[in-house]
């Protein structure tokens, strides 16, 4: 009875004409106007009321969240819940098939360390692995950390890391079970089977077991999500010591160790400097060094290889990275030594160093390759595929003396295949292919590369995924998925779940827009800050090209977090482009976001975003895109929002009041729903089956709005 008295007091009801029976209402939220004036602009926000004055306390504690909003909220939900009721039949059918395609159980390969072998295990029908090792040569396995049966006591759980000692005694871990990304940091002892007393609860996800297995280093958070310090202690249990204090809240920090084992590295960074600490092995409560001191304009990454300091670095222009060297006793930028330079059309993505061998992950012309090289003067090597979309991935091994790498291929029609590459002569032995159940055939499927002409002339790459026999006459559903930031890439992967959509007559399609690394810093630039617009132009140009050259019929567009504000744009853009848009945790409310100095991600983003808050040219900039503020009256394609309370990186009330003023302007009638969870994190629901039921409950959606 409470929740339907306030569920009516919260919003007046308003009938959707077009889509829903007499019946069927949806809300229409109250308007208390703000007046926000900022660097001599104004603004009115009728929506702001929706974010809850204490935010940092319902991310930890949902049920604190203000009666007023929880009740609006519970209203969206209500509505959705009725207006999608119809699709639960696809729904199921889109979960069975695509759980079909995942083998009941799993076993990951080993990887070894010294006498053991350790490797992960996902029991029949489990959500969440076993974490298990052997030692080499026997049968039987000791379980560490069953994180399956750790997901019974609570409703939701991630776990993020593990980890075990150099001298096999320790495992650690660590677990998000609330979905905001403050984690609990456990260590287990292997010999008594007990935890570590009194575990860190306010910790980010990275940390690192000292080399001697005497010390764990992690990183908190404060009440805001900020990972502000890092801290020591011993790995048994004990008091923390402070190691390191970020002052700067527009820096992120993580904790790893060198592959040498060497030393503990705590990295500093944002999207336009870096500074890395190192404190030595061989003295782990030692004071950390710094390599470089941040310096505006200068990224850099280090590892430890052959007794030097290896810099992985954009120095001195080097947009797509270059690699230096130099001495540990002197590792400041002034010592740096060139040793393999940048080169254009050439992205180093990454360097993994063994005892004997550096390898590069390098990207060339939006595909991704490895060049092994050896201590000697051999000539480099190159580790190649040659389909037209795929990708690699290399899994690091434990044995810093190993002349074997291991190194993952996959494409959207090739499932996952675990190669063991000998770094010496090249061969390639294929140790494992991911089952798919059920006969899969990857000839009845076809991924090609498109490319779509920019509004500047600019080539934009597109992965598209369809049956091999799909005709090429306008009448294929084709969802369009976008996300263009941070120079993050969407790497052409198998995906059951896409499969399964093409199964049911739909084709796939990523486009892969300036703000994303695809085709290097460069492409990332051009999308970013003051170049951020040509991320939206670059999407709708995709969809233009799909629909002219008649890969495509109706589009529906679908991004999450940096691509939902991609999908906010494009709505206002072209709302005629698109049947329907998908919106997942969306940053919608950019401009307010971004003038926000207390919430966790905005100095950081920056550099990324710009800084509304100081500087007029990036208030306005943003003010002419941003998607809350630039609806219009015009007909808005069919939406669907998702979001979370618990979601630290994008707060529950963009997608809300986002949702709230696309239903007050749009002129089409067609329906805009908000699924809201009230619990779990941004990222959806937990475990390997919880997320297929996500995308099941989206497709089936967009099934839904194109028959509309």
């Amino acid at each position: 009875m409470r929740a339907a008295g306030a569920l009516a007091a919260s919003a007046v009801l308003c009938p959707d004409a077009a889509f829903a029976t007499p019946s069927i209402q949806a809300p229409r939220a109250k308007k208390i106007p703000r007046r926000i004036e900022q660097l001599g602009r104004v603004r009115v926000d009728d929506y702001a009321w929706m974010r809850d004055p204490n935010w940092s306390n319902v991310l930890r504690n949902p049920a604190a969240l203000r009666p007023d909003i929880r009740a609006h909220l519970l209203a969206e939900n209500a509505y959705s819940d009725s207006m999608l009721r119809a699709t639960e039949p696809a729904q199921a059918a889109l979960f069975e098939s695509m759980k079909s395609r995942l083998a009941p159980t799993d076993t990951a390969l080993p990887v070894t360390d010294g006498p053991w072998e350790y490797f992960e295990r996902f029991a029949p029908g489990a959500q969440h692995p076993e974490f298990l090792r052997r030692r080499i040569g026997r049968a039987e396995a000791e379980l560490l950390f069953d994180a399956q049966a750790r997901s019974r006591d609570s409703s939701y759980l991630r776990v993020y890391r593990t980890e075990h000692s150099r001298d096999h005694s320790l495992f650690a871990w660590t677990e998000d079970t609330q979905g905001a990304e403050f984690f609990r940091l456990q260590v287990k002892d292997l010999s008594t089977g007990r935890l570590m007393p009194a575990p860190p609860e306010q910790c980010s996800a990275h940390f690192t077991l000292s080399p001697d297995s005497q010390w764990i280093f992690w990183i908190w958070r404060n009440e805001h999500g900020h990972a502000t310090r890092v801290y020591r202690r011993p790995a048994r249990g004990g008091a923390d010591v402070l190691v390191y204090e970020e002052r700067d809240p527009g820096f992120n920090l993580s904790i790893t160790r060198t592959a040498s084992n060497a030393f503990i590295v705590i990295r500093a960074a944002n999207d336009a400097m870096d500074e890395s600490w190192l404190i030595p092995a061989t003295d782990p409560i030692a004071a950390p060094v710094v390599v470089q001191p941040r310096t505006p304009g200068l990224q850099y990454r280090v590892e430890h290889w052959n007794g030097k300091l290896i810099v992985l670095t954009d120095a001195d222009g080097a947009l797509d990275y270059k690699l230096m060297t130099t001495d540990v006793s002197s590792p400041a930028r002034q010592y740096w030594r060139e040793w393999i330079p940048a080169r254009p059309g050439t992205m180093i993505l990454d360097v993994l160093v063994l005892r004997d061998w550096l390898v590069r992950l390098e990207r060339v012309d939006a595909s991704v390759r490895l060049v092994i090289r050896g201590l000697g003067e051999e000539p480099e090597r190159l580790i190649e595929f040659d389909e037209d979309c795929f990708t690699l991935a290399v899994e690091p091994g434990l044995d810093y003396a190993a002349s074997v790498l291991r190194v993952v291929y996959q494409s959207p029609t090739t499932p996952p295949q675990w190669f063991d590459c000998d770094l010496g002569t090249g061969a390639r032995v294929l140790r494992k292919s991911q089952e798919v159940p059920g006969g899969y055939d990857r000839s009845r499927y076809s991924a090609k590369r498109l490319f779509a002409k920019a509004a500047d002339g600019e080539q934009v790459p597109i992965t598209f995924i369809s049956k091999a026999d799909a005709p090429r006459d306008g009448s294929v559903p084709t969802l369009i998925v976008g996300y263009g930031a941070y120079g993050s890439t969407m790497e052409p992967t198998f995906d059951v779940a896409a499969l399964t959509l093409v199964d049911r007559g739909w084709a796939v399609a990523l486009a892969h827009t300036r703000g994303g690394t695809e085709k290097g810093t460069a492409w990332h630039r051009a999308g970013r800050h003051l170049h951020k617009k040509n991320t939206f132009s670059d999407f709708v140009a995709c969809a233009e090209h799909l629909r002219q050259q008649r890969f495509s019929g109706s589009l529906v567009a679908q991004g999450g977090s940096a691509g939902g504000l991609l999908m906010g744009a494009i709505a206002n853009l072209r709302p005629d482009l698109f049947t329907a848009v998908i919106a997942q945790v969306p940053f919608m409310d950019i401009l307010n976001t971004q003038s926000d100095l207390s919430l966790p991600l905005t100095q950081p983003e920056i550099p990324e975003w710009g800084n509304p808050a100081a500087v007029s040219a990036d208030y306005d900039y943003i003010a002419s895109y941003a998607p809350y503020e630039n609806i219009a009256s015009k007909p808005y394609p069919t939406v669907l929002a998702t979001a979370s309370i618990s979601d630290r990186r994008v707060p529950y009330w963009e997608a809300a009041k986002w949702v709230a003023r696309l239903r007050e302007r749009s002129t089409s009638g067609r329906p805009v729903l908000l699924r809201m969870r009230m619990e779990s994190g941004g990222h959806g629901l937990a475990g390997r089956f919880g997320e297929l039921q996500e995308m099941a409950f989206l497709y089936a959606f967009a099934e839904w709005a194109i028959r509309r």
